[in-house]
């Protein structure tokens, strides 16, 4: 028992430091402007996911009205 109570504390220590090192570095991407282009690359990449389930749910909408 009292392992397991030292495993979580390590491994959320260890995830706190984490956290604290990818807020260093979005403070840095958007001080130099590169958190924009991080943003639009994602944006672009879920507008491409959407577009694309829209286009197989309107395929899939014709097979079944033909059946």
């Amino acid at each position: 028992m009292k392992t397991i109570f030292s495993t979580i504390a390590l491994v959320f220590i260890l995830s706190v430091q984490a956290m604290a090192q990818q807020i260093e570095m979005a403070d840095e991407m958007r001080g130099s402007g590169k958190i924009y282009v991080v943003v639009a690359v994602l944006a672009l990449i879920f507008i491409g996911i959407v577009a694309y389930l829209f286009s197989i749910d309107r395929k899939l909408k014709t097979l079944e009205d033909k059946k």
